[in-house]
């Protein structure tokens, strides 16, 4: 007589051990002792990682990946990771995945340690620069021709060829560049044997991934109300409880600090994207819009499903460039008009060091920038802290030869016995020349890409479907008109109704603002226009804003053009990713019926 009890519906957890090149080394550990996974995966290729990977290598070929994979992340729980039978899956490889995976391999063995690797190729293009020249190829941002020295171009590659690895017996899979979700929705798409046209688990599955590819960024870190969350210390690392119809619950190890809460899953979903329709990956074209983000229990949230549609039919490709070299100095000032001084401090050095290159025949510097960190530089017209009495002075500057910024380096120091009283420093010598690498993107059709994975010697080529998707999201109203706006208007900072997070693509920076209440949602979008935003940001932003409405959430996206002077490694500014700007956003007042400020001064 057949059993009337359920078969227990398969969960595959799966913990984000990584958020960038640098995260903390107490990550895997926490996880593999503490997080019950199947999957441990890591994220480390930001664009300006590539940046930095291509210069290492261009320095030592043997280089070109994320050494701190094998060495800080792998090395302590390699023989735990074999005995509980947890796959592993990262884009470490970064130009140089096949460097990478013979590191990990002598790992093993010195440790005695059986270890399938496979290594996911295909990304690396930078052979065929001369070709794709040749075809007319140009920037998709600036239309820019390509240029003629190239560090290093990498296709951003999907999950299928993970999911073949995995299937093909893989404990660890290394690739080169993939978009950070694919190192989750891989492992997702193997063990629940979803299809390339299964659009709404892949693009839920997506999300499963942009949630833990920042690391604790799910789990409380950067979250706007940053005092309600709890030891910063030894903050829980996240994991994701994925079922096959794309469903997923956030959490964290027991024991660890750190909050899984609603708000702060919600800022991290509208982290780095732009039109949250059509959040475009290799597999499946993204739509956030109507996903739900519940409370289910403390440190667990559950999230609601994504749509998705069929993807594009071309991968973008992130490349580099050696640009000249770039070296910034900086000085601290004390005292009286700290501010004033540091500039005039910055001033003398440019002016100094521009005419010591003059006299000996070197052209002027490319680019220069001056800030003076403590007096609220960022903040432009909306400074409050001219008067400070300590600051940092900053001076960048660019320069086609390393020798012109040596010059320059050698000249910051003689400030402190030269000009502005209570000049000093925190020591640390002379500031390092460095090269000014300089990113570019462009498209490529999938077709002209092939993809493959290399196991046991062995290189098995993986079909990936061209896509047929136009990129475009369907239409969405936007939030109703504010039902009740009359009456006593009173002025409140936006950190009062709403939470935000920012962060950057490039030259553009994103800033998601999630309404504290949802019926408040009318009302922010009716105060926080684009044309308001783009006032507030006059100073900084120099191209259009967009704006997106997330009724899943309660929740707008803000998309500012041109805000980054230049993004990444290209930016000088003390901010090139955009990580404060949400902040700058949290302090803009805007007038609100005297009934919501009561409300909202409540919280």
């Amino acid at each position: 007589m057949p059993s009337s009890t359920a078969a227990p519906t398969k969960t595959v957890r799966i913990g984000g051990a990584s958020g960038f090149w640098g995260d903390s080394m107490v990550a895997a550990p926490q996880l593999v002792q503490h997080g019950r996974l199947d999957y441990l995966v890591f994220d480390y290729l930001a664009e300006t990682t590539m940046a930095i990977l291509a210069a290492a290598r261009a320095k030592k070929p043997e280089l070109g990946y994320a050494t701190d994979f094998v060495e800080i992340a792998m090395k302590p729980v390699l023989a735990e990771i074999k005995r509980q039978g947890i796959k592993v899956v990262s884009n470490a490889g970064g130009i140089h995945p096949q460097g990478c995976a013979a590191a990990l391999r002598a790992l093993a063995e010195a440790q005695g340690v059986p270890l399938r690797i496979a290594v996911v190729e295909g990304d690396d293009l930078g052979a065929r620069m001369a070709e794709l020249r040749a075809a007319g190829t140009r920037d998709m941002f600036t239309g820019e021709a390509l240029p003629e020295k190239v560090l290093s171009a990498n296709a951003y590659l999907g999950a299928l060829p993970i999911a073949a690895a995995l299937a093909a017996g893989a404990d660890v899979v290394i690739t080169g560049r993939c978009v950070d979700s694919a190192v989750t929705l891989g492992p997702l798409m193997h063990e629940f044997g979803w299809q390339p046209g299964d659009f709404d688990r892949l693009a839920s599955g997506s999300l499963a991934g942009h949630i833990i590819e920042c690391g604790c960024q799910a789990t409380g870190g950067l979250h706007t109300d940053w005092e309600d969350i709890p030891d910063w210390a030894n903050i829980g690392y996240p994991i994701v409880e994925c079922q096959a119809d794309g469903s997923f619950v956030v959490t964290k190890p027991e024991g660890t600090g750190g909050k899984v809460i609603r708000a702060a899953v919600a800022e991290q979903l509208l982290y780095e994207i732009g039109d949250p329709g059509a959040y475009l990956l290799p597999d499946v074209s993204c739509d956030f819009r109507a996903v739900t983000i519940e409370q289910e229990g403390p440190d667990r949230v559950r999230v609601g499903p994504a749509r998705g549609r069929a993807p594009t039919p071309a991968y973008k490709v992130s490349a580099t460039q050696l640009d000249g070299f770039r070296c910034a100095g900086s000085l601290v000032i004390v005292g009286i008009d700290a501010e004033r001084k540091a500039r005039r401090t910055a001033e003398a050095i440019l002016e100094r060091t521009g005419g010591i290159l003059a006299r000996l025949g070197l052209p002027p510097f490319t680019r220069s920038h001056i800030e003076a960190i403590g007096a609220e530089t960022l903040y432009g017209p909306h400074a409050r802290t001219h008067g400070v009495r300590e600051a940092m002075m900053r001076v960048a500057v660019d320069h086609p030869q390393k020798a012109a910024l040596e010059i320059f380096a050698r000249e910051i120091a003689p400030a402190g016995t030269s000009w502005s009283p209570g000049t000093t420093g925190p020591g640390g010598g002379r500031p390092s020349v460095s090269p000014l690498v300089k990113p570019f993107a462009f498209l490529l059709a999938k077709e002209q890409v092939p993809v493959a994975f290399a196991i046991d010697g062995e290189r098995r080529a993986v079909a990936i479907p061209t896509g047929a998707g136009d990129g475009a999201a369907p239409p969405m109203a936007e939030p109703p008109p504010c039902a009740d706006d009359g009456g006593e208007q009173v002025e409140l900072r936006l950190i009062d109704l709403a939470w935000a997070r920012s962060g950057d693509k490039g030259d553009l920076s994103n800033i998601g603002l999630v309404a504290r209440r949802p019926e408040w949602l009318p009302l922010l979008w009716s105060r926080v226009t684009p044309e308001a935003v783009g006032a507030y940001f006059a100073h900084l932003v120099h191209g259009k804003v967009e704006r997106f409405h997330l009724p899943g959430i309660a929740a707008m996206n803000l998309l500012l053009h041109g805000a980054l002077d230049g993004g990444g490694p290209s930016s000088m500014r003390m901010d090139p990713l955009g990580k404060g700007m949400g902040q700058m956003l949290l302090d803009m007042r805007v007038k609100v019926p005297r009934a919501v400020a009561q409300a909202a001064q409540r919280r």
